[in-house]
């Protein structure tokens, strides 16, 4: 049996967190291992447990006081780069969810959401690194309609030389470093590099970054969620 999910939620309305918990309880490859009414509490349960009981993903409500999800999401990129965030919110903007995908985030869900869609965003942020909707696709594409806002989205893009979309359009399809290395005949250290090259150039912080840009500038085209 494969291991579960494990998922810590963070949000500072105790009914919520219970909801979540409920909803969650009878999935059988996901466990809710901790909940938090507020961003210190769950960064100093961080600081307390070991690599092998670590959450593979952190769900995270953004209205929160005093520390709001934007400054945790900050912070827990910084400290944490690999940990995967799903944000939580009931305001579900454009502006938002630029700044959410510029922070790194792999998936915005409205507190209002179906237990379907709460569990499918779950399994494809662990095993994809993110979840795109059909609505976050037509936001996104709301939100790059001007340039100044892809500026702000993308704040150091530069041109990708062909190697380096030819990069970008592996990533996509989730392939690791040694299979990239494989199908274009390259070192995996060579392969490190060009994804590092490519994240400075279009400024973003991970791979669900280069996935957005690839997305809005048609290297790629992903299968939405309907």
């Amino acid at each position: 049996m494969s291991e579960k999910i494990k998922i810590v939620l963070v949000d500072d309305e105790q009914l919520i967190l219970e909801g979540i918990k409920m909803l969650l309880a009878a999935q059988t490859n996901i466990s809710v291992d901790f909940a938090a009414t507020s961003g210190k509490e769950i960064l100093e349960h961080l600081e307390t447990i070991g690599a092998t009981d670590f959450p593979d993903i952190a769900m995270i409500d953004v209205q929160m006081q005093p520390m709001d999800g934007f400054e945790l999401v900050e912070i827990l990129k910084k400290n944490y780069p690999n940990l995967k965030i799903i944000i939580l919110s009931s305001h579900y903007k454009s502006s938002v969810l630029g700044y959410m995908i510029k922070l790194g985030v792999s998936a915005f869900l409205p507190k209002n959401s179906d237990k379907k869609t709460f569990i499918e965003a779950i399994e494809a942020v662990d095993q994809n690194g993110m979840y795109f909707t059909k609505e976050d696709h037509e936001m996104l594409l709301s939100y790059m309609n001007t340039p100044s806002r892809k500026k702000s989205l993308f704040e150091n893009e530069e041109t990708l030389t062909n190697r380096e979309i030819d990069v970008v359009k592996l990533i996509c399809q989730e392939k690791t470093n040694q299979e990239i290395a494989d199908i274009l005949f390259l070192s995996p250290r060579t392969v490190e590099s060009h994804r590092q090259r490519i994240l400075d150039k279009i400024g973003a912080k991970n791979t669900v970054g280069i996935v957005i840009y690839a997305v809005i500038n048609n290297i790629h085209s992903v299968s939405i969620k309907l």
